[in-house]
């Protein structure tokens, strides 16, 4: 018996359907390797790969990132690591993408999903419940995208990440993510091959409604770890380019 995948229709909001037969067949040069990575602000990230376009953690453009242009580009699914307002603002996206949210396993036209919970606060949960962070494998790497977590990651949730070829990891600190050192923790137990920073100042800020740190503060305790930095807000990444040894990797954002 096939497993039924709770999912949502993200136009929808948060409401949930049962689906089952999501259609797994795909052609075979919708499974060549490589994967398209656009930087849209924030934890926020469109995935391009295996014929399949991802969004994660579309925001509503306040606060923190109040200066980013709202991130409502078409998907295929979308993925959110928890309802706050700057990883889970699902309203006005373009067309009926699919939406997880929760913790879990799911399967979406032949990518299978793992949903891990890690806590989103330093308190066990009690401020800011339960963050989601992703992992799955696209375009032939192995991704990992921590959304906002701010708990240290426990040998259980180790395994279920396993080794990521590319890691989004928050490193700007407040009450709801990790700040440098913690990211620099993440980064020395996942042990990524890539490292992509994520949830820190930029010039997006609303100076007062704003307590996360520039992405310097995080870049300035990795000595030793290679810096790369893009004048682009996209990447492109294959297996066969991918360092052997963690490498940090910043995009651009086009203000």
């Amino acid at each position: 018996m096939k497993r039924r995948q709770l999912m949502g229709y993200a136009g929808a909001g948060l409401a949930t359907a049962f689906l089952t037969n999501l259609g797994s067949a795909l052609q075979a040069d919708a499974q060549s390797s490589g994967l398209s990575v656009q930087w849209l602000g924030h934890t926020c990230f469109l995935l391009t790969g295996s014929g399949v376009k991802i969004l994660v953690n579309p925001f509503r453009t306040v606060g923190c990132t109040a200066g980013y242009r709202s991130p409502k580009v078409a998907a295929d699914l979308v993925m959110i690591s928890s309802q706050l307002l700057d990883e889970g603002a699902v309203d006005g996206l373009p067309g009926k993408p699919k939406l997880i949210y929760e913790p879990g396993v799911y399967e979406f036209q032949g990518i299978k999903f793992q949903g891990i919970a890690v806590d989103h606060d330093r308190k066990g949960g009690k401020q800011f419940g339960v963050n989601t962070a992703w992992s799955w494998k696209q375009g032939g790497i192995n991704i990992l995208h921590l959304g906002g977590a701010a708990a240290p990651i426990s040998v259980e949730q180790k395994i279920l990440m396993g080794r990521p070829d590319v890691a989004f990891i928050p490193v700007g600190g407040s009450s709801k993510a990790y700040n440098a050192q913690e990211a620099k923790q993440a980064v020395e137990i996942l042990n990524p091959k890539l490292v992509i920073p994520t949830h820190y100042r930029t010039q997006a800020a609303d100076a007062s409604k704003c307590e996360i740190s520039p992405v310097d503060n995080f870049l300035n305790l990795m000595q030793g770890i290679t810096v790369r930095r893009s004048n682009s807000d996209t990447i492109s990444i294959s297996p066969g380019n991918l360092p052997e040894n963690s490498v940090i990797q910043t995009l651009s954002y086009k203000f």
